[in-house]
């Protein structure tokens, strides 16, 4: 199975509480800081909901 490089590139301080939770559930705490994350149906959907936010690599 694949993984994901997801990158936070925006910050969430203006966005709404909902994506703020998601980017935050992500491990995703700082500008600029990247996670791997398995490509599954459950990841790619909080990556849709904040994709304004994130870049995404394919691993």
């Amino acid at each position: 199975m694949a993984n994901l490089k997801i990158t936070l590139v925006k910050s969430p301080i203006g966005a709404i509480p909902k994506h703020r939770k998601t980017v935050e559930a992500m491990g995703l705490r700082k500008l600029n800081k990247t996670v791997e994350m398995p490509d599954n149906p459950a990841v790619r959907g909080m990556i849709d909901q904040v994709r304004h936010l994130v870049k995404v690599e394919e691993v």
